[in-house]
């Protein structure tokens, strides 16, 4: 596997997003909160005059995001023609994965497994590889499933 990803860091964890599903790094700036929304939709912002939903992570996975820097970057994304902003505690590099995706061994418990498809290697080190339409379906979806 040679797939390009984008390096974030997610509640402290590294992990991967395929960089074909990211479309840009853009600042943050002003998120306005939409009131009656799960709380894991932290607002919606504006890049280039779209509207852009923003996804607090930490809370899409069902963490406490006050356990966790934020960065003031966000990585845009597309799911179902819908556009996202994933806030996320840092947003790294661009990596290559040097290995297949491979089973994460002894799990990190079922909010990762939930989105998750796997590990992947990269110079850097491994990387969980997030599924973006899992991870924005936030909390709910864990216990919809249960």
């Amino acid at each position: 596997m040679n797939d390009l990803m984008v390096m974030v860091e997610i509640a402290s964890r590294r992990c991967a997003l395929n960089a074909h599903d990211v479309s840009s790094v853009i600042e943050l700036g002003v998120v306005t909160p939409v009131p009656r929304t799960a709380d894991f939709i932290a607002g919606i912002t504006a890049m280039r005059s779209q509207s852009l939903t923003v996804i607090d992570c930490r809370r899409a996975l069902g963490l406490d995001p006050d356990k966790f820097p934020t960065d003031h970057r966000g990585a845009v994304v597309t799911i179902a023609n819908h556009s996202y902003a994933l806030m996320v505690d840092r947003i790294d590099d661009i990596n290559t994965a040097t290995s297949e995706v491979e089973n994460v061994s002894g799990g990190f418990g079922p909010e990762w497994s939930r989105i998750t498809t796997g590990m992947v290697e990269t110079s850097t080190g491994p990387a969980l590889l997030i599924d973006l339409a899992l991870l924005i379906a936030g909390p709910e979806s864990l216990e919809a499933a249960a």
